[in-house]
């Protein structure tokens, strides 16, 4: 194998290691969170907050679609999307994009491997 046909992989994990490592440092830069306690008026710390639950979507494209074309939609209709195959997935938590990965499979079902990460809240 070719240092060409290794170096877009290469990258790839890399910016995977670094989109991680900021999110640790991001959620490590947390101590007790200020004014919150539990039910016993200890501080809840960040710790706590890492079992909440959260609900994530994935986005691959948008349609607009007319209600008479939607009512014709059935088995074996195409639903264009305003995405070309090649562009990331959006992966958002309650509706925000926190970052953009591509598809993948994973033994019989989908994943998204993430390739970056929304630092700026955008």
């Amino acid at each position: 194998m070719s240092d060409e046909a290794t170096t877009p992989q290469t990258d790839l994990e890399t910016s995977i290691d670094e989109a991680t490592a900021a999110v640790a440092v991001q959620a490590a830069e947390f101590g007790e969170i200020d004014g919150v306690t539990d039910s016993e008026g200890n501080p809840i710390g960040m710790d706590a907050l890492m079992e909440v639950p959260v609900r994530v979507t994935v986005r691959i494209g948008r349609a607009s679609l007319s209600l008479g074309e939607l009512v014709k939609l059935g088995p074996g209709s195409l639903v264009p999307l305003d995405r070309e195959a090649h562009e990331p997935a959006d992966v958002l938590v309650n509706g925000k994009v926190i970052a953009r990965g591509e598809v993948v499979t994973i033994d019989n079902t989908y994943g998204v491997r993430i390739t970056s990460v929304d630092s700026d809240g955008h």
